[in-house]
């Protein structure tokens, strides 16, 4: 009998991580870290409930710190084994990794400061840059749809699934000494109205599916309104004689963002504007995209090449990027026609939350959310309307306009969900991961209703045997 055991993203949106036993080994699917509160706090928090040494390899469904970020960790104590992904994620992974590691670090030697001043003892490192560079010399790089055995007892498939740039579906085959299961977990699928990226597979077989649930409960509102909505504000922001802040994340969002703006320039609809992208992160994943151009859709593609552009960024002319800590402080100087884009994505940390600081209580600044908000994050609390923040030890007064436009979502909504679902030729068990608990009864209801797919909700820390 296999064993899976539910870890982390169930119930939950963040820390995707389930622990799977075959044949006397032991294999991780992701390693994500939480998101949202004090970093330097939950990443002390953050305990393996299983030996680190005593995993023999590890499967990671695509970058996203939420799916990888705690692999440092992992090899910091004693995870010596093999890390199967595409070859998208493993060059993403060393921005993603870096980055994370240099701003927790950062923290880390502010917070010792503060506890040096308050006669405490410091905290030590969990983790450093050697360890990132440790979890990239691990990796093992597949393509998609190429069948790779390890371990003898596995044979692992990628599939795309549409969500970034090497985001995965996963397939695995179990074989012990009796017979074979086929588990399928979804990673994140991507969202088909969306840009750049191709359209997620599609899997015909399983024994056990795994199956994301961040929008289960919703459809995305049509992207061509969503991009009319996007419009209206720009239009409204120029005659407020405003700014435009728009929290993204470095991969994927920012990169479709860019795409969009790009579009509307070709159009003549920001001739009165000035796009800042002021995410160091974003530029290099930008990069990456353009290197991989190839892996992106087609048509979107042939748009960009066919108006001049060689790649994502030089497409938008008006594009100034960031590079400094001196170039991002200037633009607080420029008091309207800007629409700045930086991360982090939920704001929960990065450069974004500078611009906050400076414009959040004006009245003509526009704030546009492009992601989910995940709760006990920044940007969830600016969403559900609050009227007062503390930033960097400063009270702040919201007096922005904010906007949500859920159409950019990387996520598959409800219908898409239900139809990758609908695919699946036998009768597998079901059971969602990766959502908050009202969202997950909702799309439990809708499987049931119309597909007759009895799915579980799994419980953190809870186990099933297949």
């Amino acid at each position: 009998m296999r064993k899976l055991r539910f870890l982390g993203a169930a119930q939950e949106v963040t820390g995707s991580c389930y622990l799977l036993e075959n044949a006397g080994h032991h294999i991780l699917l992701d390693c994500g870290i939480h998101q949202g509160g004090d970093g330097v706090d939950r990443i002390t928090k953050e305990q393996f409930k299983f030996a680190p040494a005593s995993i023999d390899a590890v499967v990671l469904s695509h970058a996203h710190l939420d799916h990888s970020g705690l692999l440092p960790k992992l090899v910091h104590e004693g995870f010596k084994g093999k890390i199967y992904c595409t070859h998208g994620t493993h060059k993403l992974l060393k921005i993603l990794l870096e980055d994370a590691v240099h701003i927790y670090l950062k923290d880390l030697e502010y917070e010792n400061l503060r506890r040096e001043r308050a006669g405490k003892k410091p905290l030590f490192p969990q983790y450093t840059l050697d360890d990132v560079q440790t979890v990239l010399n691990l990796c093992c790089a597949l393509d998609y749809h190429q069948a790779h055995t390890f371990l003898e007892k596995f044979t692992l498939t990628f599939y795309d699934a549409g969500h970034i740039l090497g985001s995965s579906i996963v397939q695995l085959v179990l074989n012990d000494n009796h017979n074979a299961k086929t588990l399928v977990f979804s990673g994140d699928l991507g969202n088909p109205d969306t840009s750049l990226m191709r359209n997620f597979d599609f899997i015909d077989n399983a024994d056990v599916v795994l199956m994301e649930s961040t929008y289960g409960d919703r459809d995305h509102r049509c992207f061509a309104e969503t991009l009319d909505e996007f419009k209206a504000i720009l239009k409204q922001a120029e005659q407020d004689g405003g700014n435009i802040l728009i929290p993204a994340f470095a991969v994927g969002r920012t990169q479709e963002l860019l795409f969009h703006l790009g579009k509307m320039y070709h159009e003549g609809l920001l001739d009165h504007w000035h796009i800042f992208l002021d995410s160091p992160m974003a530029k290099a994943v930008t990069n990456v995209y353009s290197d991989c151009i190839k892996q992106l859709d087609k048509e979107d593609v042939a748009f960009i090449t066919a108006h001049q552009g060689e790649d994502i960024s030089s497409f938008l002319p008006n594009l100034t990027i960031s590079e400094s800590v001196e170039d991002s402080a200037a633009i607080n100087n420029i008091k309207t026609g800007a629409i700045i884009i930086a991360g982090s994505g939920m704001c929960t940390g990065g450069r974004i939350r500078h611009h906050f600081k400076h414009r959040l209580w004006h009245t003509n600044t526009h704030v546009v959310f492009v992601g989910f908000q995940a709760r006990g994050t920044l940007g969830r609390i600016l969403v559900d309307g609050v009227k007062h923040v503390k930033l960097f030890g400063l009270p702040i007064l919201v007096k922005a306009q904010i906007h949500t436009l859920g159409g950019f979502s990387a996520h598959a909504g409800q219908k898409e969900l239900l139809a990758w679902a609908k695919n699946f030729k036998t009768q597998p068990r079901f059971y969602l991961v990766h959502g908050e608990a009202k969202t997950m009864e909702k799309l439990s209801e809708k499987l049931a209703q119309e597909l007759g797919i009895n799915a579980e909700i799994p419980a953190q820390l809870s186990q099933i045997m297949f």
